[in-house]
């Protein structure tokens, strides 16, 4: 689904783009837990594209580009297609140089988010949506993609929509489990219908201040071996700025499928 100026109000409405400038507060702020995350996407990335050589490159997710070996990438393939909702400024400044990677602005969740404010947005306390199986989850689509990474994205997909459908829609914590869990199952189908890379957080621990340790799954679908698959943690938030001075971690799975 393309991105239209109708969609980017929704977008703005949903707080869109105060999550995208938050992604690089945090990654200026987290120091070198970011940064080992990073080299491992990019180590795995090239890892897995070394041996075929793709002629073809599609990102979905491409974000700030911070996990992306680009330039190695732009030497070893004809085409990169870097595919995101909204592409930052800097981004396309970034890309400028290169002549063979080309931006899309699409919503990944193949127009999810369009389905959930027109269904839910205007909703109010008295007036909430009844029922989540109201919310059709679409499926995403690409023709000829080549290769698909699907980088840091799939646990994405759900944030702004589960936001909104809390506050707006009658569903309980069975129903929102459901529903996440549709829509990461969605988006396996589009990865497993391509030769794929998949790169995603699978939990996040939090570390208390008292020591006390609780974990989240955050990808409560099944998960494929694949032909390879690397694990690692994330040092997503050390310094405890967010969930009342909670440090936090990522368990991390990279696959090849």
């Amino acid at each position: 689904m393309i991105i239209s100026q109708s969609y980017r109000r929704i977008l703005h409405k949903m707080g869109y783009y105060d999550y995208q400038q938050g992604l690089i507060y945090r990654h200026l702020n987290q120091g070198n837990g970011w940064q080992s995350h990073e080299k491992h996407c990019r180590d795995f990335i090239l890892k897995a594209t070394d041996n075929d050589r793709p002629e073809k490159i599609t990102v979905l997710g491409s974000g700030w580009l911070l996990e992306l070996p680009l330039t190695e990438l732009a030497e070893r393939t004809k085409h990169i297609c870097l595919i995101d909702i909204v592409h930052p400024p800097a981004v396309r400044d970034q890309v400028k140089k290169f002549k063979n990677i080309e931006l899309s602005e699409q919503d990944i969740s193949g127009g999810l988010i369009d389905e959930v404010w027109r269904k839910a947005g205007k909703r109010t306390f008295l007036n909430k949506l009844k029922s989540l199986d109201e919310i059709e989850i679409p499926e995403f689509s690409l023709k000829d993609p080549g290769t698909v990474i699907s980088l840091n994205i799939m646990t994405q997909l759900e944030a702004m929509p589960l936001r909104m459908l809390e506050r707006k829609a009658r569903a309980d914590e069975a129903d929102l489990f459901n529903f996440r869990k549709k829509i990461q199952e969605s988006h396996l189908r589009f990865l497993n219908r391509h030769k794929s890379i998949l790169i995603t957080d699978t939990a996040e621990i939090f570390t208390d201040s008292s020591g006390n340790v609780t974990e989240d799954k955050t990808v409560i679908t099944d998960l494929p071996e694949g032909i390879l698959k690397e694990t690692w943690r994330w040092d997503f938030d050390l310094k405890g700025s967010d969930f009342n001075l909670k440090r936090s971690v990522m368990e991390v799975s990279a696959i090849i499928l």
